[in-house]
């Protein structure tokens, strides 16, 4: 089982967190996270490896840095995208199964990944972690790689399910681990990681560049209007 992890280019990142944070604050706070679930991933002995895709020098490097394999995208287009070119690269050489990662969850530990793993049943077998919204897919492992198609966005889980009904695969709907299920995308998914105990290199740059004592007074200031 390989892990997928397609990471976006900096200058883009967290775009829906413009309200809250500058464009040199979500760039850092993406970097931060993309670290925390590299980490995480490399962390996990079950794992064959981890693939990251991206575009941009700085998410390579860092992935690099980490020991994950890296190839580069040939085109900026979508999360699902990237996650089918990898399943490809990881198919031609033997991979049984993929593991799609984000790269805004912090919170994730690389126990979640192993009980993701211990839960997946046998080829032909589909889980998938919804998002803490139970909209999205935050997590989806097939095996074999090519199972089905990945509609990833922010109403995936629907069309994901879809697909395994058209195939007669009842997939593993694992949905009791908060720590992947919280992808960080608006403002108040970043009120809800400050509300979340935890020790990420993304709570620590939010704490030491002010981020987090400034959040918390503005929401205090909206509370009281």
């Amino acid at each position: 089982m390989w892990a997928i992890l397609p990471a976006k280019n900096f200058n883009h990142a967290k775009e829906r967190l413009a309200p809250s944070l500058t464009p040199t604050e979500r760039q850092a706070l993406f970097g931060a996270m993309l670290e925390d679930v590299l980490a995480a991933a490399t962390g996990v002995d079950m794992l064959e490896g981890v693939l990251v895709l991206t575009r941009d020098e700085k998410a390579a490097t860092l992935a690099k840095a980490y020991g994950a394999r890296v190839e580069s995208e040939p085109a900026n287009d979508g999360q699902s995208a990237a996650a089918e070119r990898a399943a490809n690269i990881l198919l031609a050489v033997g991979a049984h199964g993929v593991l799609t990662l984000p790269g805004d969850t912090p919170n994730i530990s690389p126990l979640e990944i192993k009980t993701i793993l211990q839960r997946h049943g046998d080829a032909p077998a589909i889980s998938i972690v919804p998002s803490h919204d139970g909209r999205g897919s935050n997590c989806v492992i097939l095996s074999p790689p090519k199972l089905i198609p990945f509609h990833f966005g922010h109403d995936s889980l629907t069309p994901h399910l879809a697909e395994a009904k058209a195939r007669n695969i009842t997939p593993n709907i694992i949905d009791d681990l908060p720590g992947i299920a919280l992808d960080i995308d608006t403002p108040a998914d970043l009120a809800t990681l400050l509300d979340t105990p935890n020790q990420t290199r993304a709570r620590t740059y939010l704490n030491e560049s002010g981020i987090a004592a400034r959040f918390k007074t503005e929401s205090g200031r909206a509370g009281a209007a």
